[in-house]
């Protein structure tokens, strides 16, 4: 017999996370404990992390509604799809939760990057900041190793902007140093070409999500007319339907989408995502949503078993030092990638 529990806790940003929605200084979780009578002593834990005005299920009453899912899952024993397709950080937790307990390692799925015998390649995050801040983080991320560099951009001077961009470009080819984007929504559908012209001189792999979500008209005439392959990220927030999903990708068809099961729909809806955009030649990566290493152990686990070990493209999964007070976890930076220590190691 299945029995849940649910805990919440606050994590400590080590230094204030920007982006041009705002700035995080802490994180808040719930973890799903679900344990097994048949299996004593035995438990599979999950993360559940909305992040605040932005995921579709940063409702009032979370925990309440996160106790009245699980609910069902210990009834039923199994997710059903009609329930929990609106809660995507919700159905992510307990996704992770059955998984663990299920595998006699509490692991999430069974690959070489899970037995320790390869990594996973990752982008250096940039996080927003005043010119020198970003300066000094963009530097510290080459000096660490890292061949792709993820900038965020669009809260300062867009000029500055473009001149950090310089600085990398004059230093490493883009044989040497892989460079995306993410304006996070910070342009609007009037200079974004402009701004996306100057930027695509210092040969961008990709920006994401250069204006903000639902305006899908104005993104499929970016995504046709830009000189730098357009990657979506807020825009697929809350299009958990099949049908839905589609429509977004044959109407704005962009370059790439980035998925956060935490935000899309949980393990399984992300991988409807990645199956939908492989048949109409559109890439894909995955990233963590800022979760703690629970939920991010889960998600290098998850991006090994949908893309294969190595994955081809650097993941965005180097959120493992963010907090001052996370939990221990068996993954470990080396360099430019990701490591799993299993258990035995």
């Amino acid at each position: 017999m299945l029995r849940f529990s649910i805990s919440g806790r606050t994590f400590h940003f080590r230094q204030p996370a920007g982006t041009s929605r705002g700035v995080y200084t802490t994180r808040h979780s719930w973890f799903i404990t679900l344990t097994d009578s048949e299996r004593p002593g035995v438990a599979g834990v999950g993360e559940c992390a909305p992040l605040p005005d932005l995921s579709c299920d940063d409702i009032v009453g979370y925990e309440q509604t996160l106790s009245s899912l699980c609910s069902t899952v210990v009834a039923t024993g199994t997710i059903d799809e009609g329930i929990w397709r609106p809660y995507p950080s919700m159905r992510f937790g307990m996704e992770t939760a059955m998984r663990s307990l299920a595998h006699p390692d509490g692991l999430i799925y069974d690959t070489p990057f899970t037995r320790g015998e390869v990594g996973i390649p990752i982008n250096g995050l940039v996080w927003m900041g005043n010119y020198e801040e970003m300066r000094q983080r963009m530097e510290e991320k080459i000096r660490l190793g890292f061949r792709c560099v993820k900038l965020k951009i669009g809260a300062i001077d867009f000029e500055q902007e473009l001149d950090l961009v310089k600085r990398i470009r004059q230093r490493f080819s883009p044989e040497v140093i892989e460079l995306r984007l993410d304006a996070n929504g910070a342009f609007s559908p009037q200079d974004a070409l402009k701004k996306l012209d100057r930027l695509s001189r210092y040969h961008i792999h990709s920006i994401e999500q250069p204006i903000r979500q639902h305006q899908w008209g104005e993104m499929a005439r970016l995504c046709k007319n830009s000189p730098i392959p357009i990657a979506l990220d807020e825009e697929l927030i809350g299009v958990n339907l099949p049908d839905m999903k589609a429509a977004l990708l044959d109407t704005i068809r962009p370059s790439y989408i980035i998925l956060k099961p935490s935000l899309h729909g949980g393990m399984l809806g992300a991988e409807e995502w990645i199956r939908m955009a492989e048949a109409r030649n559109i890439g894909s990566w995955v990233t963590s949503a800022l979760e703690s290493n629970v939920g991010l152990s889960a998600i290098a686990q998850f991006a090994a078993h949908v893309y294969g070990c190595p994955p081809q493209m650097p993941q965005g999964l180097g959120t493992g030092q963010l907090f001052t007070d996370n939990i221990e976890s068996p993954i470990i930076i080396r360099g430019d990638q990701l490591f799993f220590l299993p258990q035995n190691q």
